[in-house]
C-alpha cells in the first residue's frame, strides 16, 4: 500500500523493482540507488506540484545554470529500520532548515516544508523494502537543489530541481584516519559559504585533499582563513578534541557548518555529565596538549560514519600520534546516538521522526 501524502504529489510507479539485483553484505557508498526518486520544478515564480517517479537520467540543458554558476545546494540523512520493520528518520527537521539556509546564501527559492516531509515520507515508504534492518544498515537520504535554467549569463537562474534520491549503506569504515593540519589552503573564508551545504565547498576541498593523501594522510583538519591557526572542520566533518576529561569543539560561524551530529553530540554528552566546551581551539593548544599526554581523543562527526575516530595528525614537520582507548568518549557518545536512531534506546529529546 503507497503511503497517501496529504498535499498532491504525483506518484508513478517503477514497472519493476532493482533490489534483488543488488548485494547487500557488499556494498560500496553513495553508488546503489533505490527504484524512485522525488522530484519538483520551479518555474513560474512558484514550486509546481511535486512528482515521484522511477529513478532514471535528468535530461538538462547544457547552458543550465549550475554547470556555469554552481548554484547547487544538498543535504545527507538517513533512515533506519527497527526490529519491527518501522522506519525512522533522525532530526529531518534540522535538514530542512538547513537547506533552505543553503539555499538562501545561494539566492535559491526556499522549498516547502509541506512538499519536503511528505515527498520524503511517501518516497520512504515506497522504497522500504531498501531499509534493511540491523545496526549499521540504513538509506543514505539526499536531498537537494540544481538551477536549471538555460542561460550562461551571470545571475541567479529562475528555474530550478529539486530532488531526493535514496541510497542503500551499511557502516561506514574507512580504516585508520589520521589528518595533516593545514597551514595554507582554506575550506571556507569569512563572509562566504562554509556554512552552506553548497556544492562548491566540496569541490574545493578535493585538491589539497589529494595532496595530504599523497602524503600518507586520510584527511584534513581546516584552519581558519586568516591565521590557520584556529582548528575548524576534519575533512567533511565536524571535529572534536578531548583534553584531559572534557570535549572541545569549535563554535559555528559563517565557515563552519552547523552539523546534526555535532549538536547532537553536544547534548547527549551533557546529558551524561561529559564536560564539553564550544569555543576557538589553537593549533598550538592541541600540539601542546598532545606532548603533554593530555590529548586523549579526537574525532570527526558526520551522518556518514556517525563518529570517526582521528588516531595522528601532522602540522609543519612535526607528527603526534593519539592512539585509540578503550571506553573513549567517541566510542561511548556513538552508542548513545545509535540507540536513538535505531529506535534501541531512550530518545529523551523526541529526534525520532517516524516515517
Amino acid at each position: 500500500m503507497i503511503y497517501e501524502p496529504k498535499c498532491k504529489i504525483d506518484i508513478e510507479t517503477a514497472s519493476s523493482s532493482r533490489i534483488n539485483e543488488v548485494d547487500f553484505d557488499h556494498l560500496e557508498f553513495g553508488k546503489i540507488f533505490t527504484d524512485h526518486m522525488f522530484e519538483c520544478d520551479y518555474k513560474d515564480g512558484i514550486w509546481q506540484t511535486p512528482r515521484i517517479k522511477k529513478y532514471e537520467a535528468l535530461t538538462i540543458d547544457p547552458s543550465a545554470r549550475v554547470f556555469h554558476y554552481g548554484q547547487a545546494v544538498f543535504e545527507g540523512m538517513k533512515a533506519y529500520k527497527d526490529d519491527n520493520d518501522d522506519v525512522w528518520l533522525f532530526r529531518p527537521d534540522e535538514n530542512f532548515r538547513r537547506i533552505n539556509k543553503s539555499a538562501k546564501r545561494l539566492a535559491i527559492p526556499e522549498f516547502p516544508e509541506e512538499y519536503f516531509f511528505e515527498g520524503m515520507k511517501t518516497l520512504l515508504n515506497l522504497d522500504s523494502g531498501w531499509v534493511k534492518k540491523g545496526l549499521g544498515n540504513s538509506l543514505y537520504i539526499r536531498p537537494f537543489i540544481i538551477a536549471t535554467e538555460p542561460a550562461i549569463s551571470a545571475a541567479p537562474a529562475t528555474e530550478y530541481k529539486f530532488l531526493i534520491i535514496c541510497s542503500p549503506a551499511k557502516a561506514y569504515y574507512s580504516g585508520e584516519i589520521r589528518v595533516l593540519i593545514a597551514e595554507k589552503y582554506s575550506r571556507a573564508a569569512d563572509g562566504g559559504t562554509g556554512f552552506a551545504k553548497a556544492a562548491g565547498n566540496y569541490a574545493a576541498q578535493f585538491y589539497p585533499t589529494s595532496l595530504a593523501n599523497n602524503k600518507g594522510y586520510q584527511q584534513i583538519i581546516w584552519t581558519d582563513a586568516n591565521s590557520h591557526e584556529y582548528l575548524e572542520e576534519a575533512g567533511t566533518m565536524n571535529v572534536f578534541f578531548r583534553i584531559g576529561d572534557t570535549l572541545i569543539t569549535a563554535p559555528t560561524n559563517d565557515r563552519i557548518l552547523d552539523g546534526v551530529t555535532r549538536k547532537s553530540i553536544i547534548q547527549i554528552a551533557e546529558d551524561l555529565g561529559i564536560n564539553c566546551e564550544v569555543r576557538p581551539i589553537s593549533v598550538t593548544e592541541i600540539k601542546q596538549a598532545a606532548s603533554e599526554g593530555q590529548l586523549k581523543e579526537i574525532f570527526g562527526a558526520g551522518t556518514a560514519a556517525v563518529i570517526s575516530p582521528i588516531l595522528g595528525f601532522q602540522h609543519a614537520d612535526e607528527v603526534y600520534e593519539i592512539g585509540e582507548m578503550e571506553s573513549s568518549y567517541g566510542s561511548i557518545l556513538k552508542e548513545k546516538l545509535m540507540a536513538i536512531q535505531y529506535n534501541t534506546g531512550d530518545d529523551p529529546h523526541n529526534w525520532r521522526y517516524k516515517v
